[in-house]
């Protein structure tokens, strides 16, 4: 009997494989302990993502792996693991925000940020592609009108850039203003969007905050829908919101302006 049981432990023995190196990895990530990690082409150049089953939970332009853990490290408290695709339906959705420029479906995990973070992303997600609002905007939009310096600091520690567009907010002068990815990004992002950074920064440099139609007698954003289907002999600046209404014109109701010191 016994020489049986070790003829059959033997045999068990020989059916025994390694486990592959990734495996470790794939289920620290599903358990929620780790970010898995992949790559993909963005509408400014490739994009390291992270990801967990929560969803996508850090975004940077692709340089070093160890500065990426860095900053997904340093933004959502969490530590990065193996190289990972993400899920089809999750892909699906993401290269559709990417294609359009919009949230949509994609799951995004922000749960290490607080409940005035994730106001304001949500906020300057309904910004429109290749449009610009200042932070003042953000700051009154998400009822909070005195938090503009909050806003910057909440939108420079955004842990998903480019899914979360706070490249769409600029300067309270109206100039296109720095990015935490450098300047260069974020104008590369504003021009694949079908916005002139320069023309942006040319207007702010002449001190013209708005642009109205003297055939509505609306005023807008430069960079509003609105704004870029004006004629240009039609088309009235205008270097404040108070001085825009002692014109007679009224603010859009789509970009909503706020009052421009």
């Amino acid at each position: 009997m016994s020489q049986d049981l070790e003829t059959t432990e033997g045999a068990l023995r020989g059916l025994r494989t390694e486990a592959p190196p990734s495996l470790a990895g794939r289920v620290l990530t599903e358990t929620g302990l780790v970010d898995a990690w992949t790559t993909v082409r963005g509408p400014g150049g490739d994009l390291f993502i992270a990801h967990n089953p929560e969803g996508v939970s850090c975004v940077a332009p692709v340089g070093s792996l160890g500065e990426f853990a860095d900053v997904h490290a340093s933004r959502t408290g969490r530590r990065l693991g193996v190289e990972q695709e993400l899920a089809a339906r999750q892909a699906t959705a993401l290269r559709r925000v990417l294609a359009t420029g919009r949230p949509g479906s994609l799951r995004i995990d922000l749960r290490g940020l607080t409940g005035f973070q994730r106001a304001v992303l949500a906020k300057t997600a309904e910004i429109p592609p290749g449009e610009l609002r200042p932070y003042a905007w953000v700051a009154r939009e998400i009822g909070n009108a005195g938090a503009v310096r909050a806003v910057g600091s909440a939108l420079n520690r955004n842990p998903v850039p480019v899914v979360l567009p706070c490249h769409r907010v600029g300067r309270s002068d109206g100039s296109v203003g720095d990015y935490a990815f450098g300047r260069h990004m974020k104008r590369d992002l504003l021009r694949a969007e079908g916005t002139d950074p320069d023309t942006v920064d040319e207007l702010a440099r002449r001190g013209i905050r708005f642009i109205g139609s003297d055939t509505t007698l609306v005023y807008c954003h430069p960079t509003c829908r609105h704004a870029r289907r004006i004629t240009a002999a039609h088309r009235v600046e205008f270097r404040s919101a108070p001085a825009a209404a002692a014109a007679g014109y009224r603010s859009c109701k789509t970009c909503r302006p706020v009052a421009a010191a």
